[in-house]
């Protein structure tokens, strides 16, 4: 009998070890380094581009083989990525590891939820599913927000400390992922089987046809999909964009760290606030939250720094109310056997939604 507290528990645990990092102020690490602003962008851009090509075949393969497999995988991405960058000297290895770190987000992003969802499922708790959505948004925004204080002692301390100390931490997680148990709810399925390891292609294939036909059934989900893109990339690339203009605007360099630390507690509000609206319509939310994104977008030109960290914060708390709503309604339609497929599809719409807004973003950030 699978112990379900337990289960979330080290789910919530590797989530915690995964977002906390002396790293998260990466742009300044690079920064400090000698990279510019344009270098770095590239790197990003190999980021995208490799997410991209690996988002869809990694919850493919989650289906597969296993959520809590793809889910080591992506650790050990993370792991291979920091040595890269540790051993980096040139904007090509640094463009590498951002290579990996995609492919660690990739190989992470549906297994998790995948892997939550349907061991609620297997013992009748499913509807406690938002909440745990939510906590996992809490302890993102938390975590990312302590790493974004470290800021300054990553810079004292040199890239290759900080690194290597996240290399330590993806240990523990690795350690904390190992004592899962793999869950597929409401089939008869177990994951790396002989019937998938003698013919993977055609079992890949499958897997991916039959999420294609699920949508094809199902338009509402790629509507909702959309939609909780749009509003995620907005915020993302406004938050993104805010460690840089934040000090041009006047705020002290002692201050950035909280500054940014304030702005992702907008998304831990957001991802409690939520719960407490499940009566309102999925269209009203989207609505509402739409708005508040667009209206911290409008408080980011004014100039002031103050106004303009508090636009963060609502484009913060926006998006993630979004995020829990629109995750538990797409997780209550997904079919066991694609929902890590399904998740992944709805990251490479925003995946996609970034590329086409990144260099738009860039030019009404910088000029308007």
């Amino acid at each position: 009998m699978l112990n379900i507290k337990k289960q979330i528990s080290r789910l919530y645990l590797s989530s915690a070890l995964w977002n906390l990092s002396l790293t998260g102020a990466w742009v300044a690490i690079l920064a400090a380094r000698g990279y510019s602003l344009v270098e770095i962008g590239f790197a990003e851009t190999v980021f995208h581009i490799t997410s991209l090509l690996f988002e869809i075949p990694s919850g493919i393969l989650a289906d597969l083989f296993g959520r809590k497999n793809m889910l080591i995988v992506s650790t050990v991405m993370k792991i291979v990525g920091n040595i890269i960058i540790i051993l980096s000297g040139s904007l090509f290895m640094v463009s590498a590891a951002f290579a990996f770190y995609a492919m660690s987000y990739n190989f992470s992003s549906g297994s998790e939820d995948a892997l939550a969802y349907d061991s609620l499922k297997m013992v009748g708790k499913e509807a406690y599913y938002e909440k745990y959505a939510s906590n996992q948004l809490i302890i993102h925004r938390f975590c990312g927000g302590i790493s974004t204080l470290c800021a300054g002692f990553a810079l004292f301390i040199g890239h290759r400390a900080a690194y290597g100390a996240d290399i330590l931490m993806c240990a523990v997680q690795i350690g904390t992922l190992v004592s899962l148990r793999e869950v597929y709810a409401g089939e008869d399925k177990q994951a790396g089987g002989k019937d998938v390891i003698g013919s993977i292609g055609k079992e890949f294939m499958k897997c991916f046809a039959e999420s294609l036909s699920f949508i094809r059934r199902e338009r509402k989900t790629i509507i909702l999909m959309l939609s909780n893109s749009l509003v995620g990339a907005v915020d993302t690339l406004l938050l993104f964009f805010l460690q840089a203009k934040l000090p041009k605007a006047g705020m002290p360099d002692w201050a950035l760290g909280f500054a940014l630390f304030f702005m992702e507690m907008g998304g831990v509000m957001g991802a409690k606030i939520i719960l407490k609206c499940k009566k309102l319509r999925y269209r009203n939310i989207f609505a509402a939250t739409a708005l508040f994104v667009l209206t911290g977008v409008v408080l980011e030109h004014s100039g002031v720094y103050i106004i303009m960290a508090l636009g963060g914060f609502l484009a913060a708390f926006s998006d993630d109310a979004l995020q829990v709503r629109t995750n538990t309604v797409l997780q209550d339609m997904f079919p066991s056997g694609q929902r890590a497929t399904l998740i992944s599809i709805e990251s490479f719409t925003f995946s996609m939604i970034m590329i086409v807004l990144s260099p738009l973003a860039g030019i009404v950030f910088t000029y308007w």
